[in-house]
């Protein structure tokens, strides 16, 4: 019987050893949360590899849209918010009633390249035609010097930066036609238009491939050199935004090293432009 009671105590004392050594180690692990953008997401995930290396320091990532990312900033559950275009008015100024600091940081600059099915002669669009194949004043690719078809509209939600900025340069804030398919990430336009001969999308330069045609627009190629001039007609900046009140110094260490020669590097490689 005492050798069963004292199998039990020495049983719940390791229990509870390898409940501490967890517990401690969670506790004691550096870690910075960062959510938003799918368009900066390949920035901030190849970041985060080479950070992790450097500084012992795990960065969590989730990539549900620029408005999404901006919500956690704002609600407190994230350092630091990705996004594809700048706060809103209505953003600003929700943060401001709850008594958050919000810094912006512009981390790169980017693109917005539409994109066809590689098997499509259509080479150059302008900005005038874009708005027609997307408000729906221009349903077939005839109208646009290509093959007599129906063109099928890929678009991105609502909550990206990347809608809101094509909303704007494109659209001129038209309402985008109600039968345009509306994807949650870059990624996902990019294999709705690898996947249909008829389709139009539109991504962040960093997510062009072999699997995809960019058009150029206004005759204007999107190149590094184009969109670091301006030249190229829908360039923006992206952005990284954090709440100073809560800006933990590994949340300021990885945004700094983003920031660096080797970050910009980094921004380069993935397929986006350096400052």
């Amino acid at each position: 019987m005492r050798s069963k009671l004292m199998g039990k105590v020495i049983i719940a004392l390791v229990a509870v050893s390898v409940m501490a050594f967890f517990g401690c180690k969670r506790e004691s692990g550096k870690k910075v949360v960062v959510k938003g953008s799918t368009t900066v997401l390949p920035i901030t995930q190849k970041a985060a590899e080479i950070f992790k290396e450097k500084e012992d320091i795990s960065v969590s990532i989730e990539g549900s849209g620029s408005g999404n990312g901006i919500k956690a900033l704002l609600d407190g559950t994230t350092d630091i918010a990705n996004a594809s275009r700048a706060m809103k008015d209505k953003e600003l100024d929700a943060a401001q009633k709850k008594g958050l600091k919000i810094k912006e940081i512009v981390c790169a600059f980017d693109m917005i390249v539409p994109v066809v099915h590689p098997s499509n002669g259509v080479k150059n669009l302008t900005l005038d035609q874009m708005k027609g194949i997307y408000d729906g004043s221009i349903t077939n690719w005839k109208q646009v010097g290509g093959k007599d078809e129906n063109i099928v509209v890929i678009s991105r939600d609502t909550s990206s930066g990347t809608y809101e900025v094509w909303h704007k340069l494109v659209l001129k804030k038209a309402d985008v036609r109600k039968d345009a398919l509306l994807q949650a990430s870059n990624g996902a336009v990019v294999s709705a238009v690898a996947e249909n001969p008829k389709a139009i999308g539109y991504i962040g330069f960093g997510y062009i491939s072999e699997s995809v045609k960019p058009l150029m627009v206004n005759s204007i190629e999107g190149t590094i050199e184009n969109g670091k001039s301006g030249k190229y007609p829908i360039s923006r900046k992206l952005f990284m935004y954090v709440n100073e009140n809560q800006y933990s110094e590994e949340a300021k260490s990885f945004v700094d090293f983003i920031l660096s020669d080797e970050g910009q590097k980094i921004v380069k490689e993935v397929g986006y432009i350096p400052l």
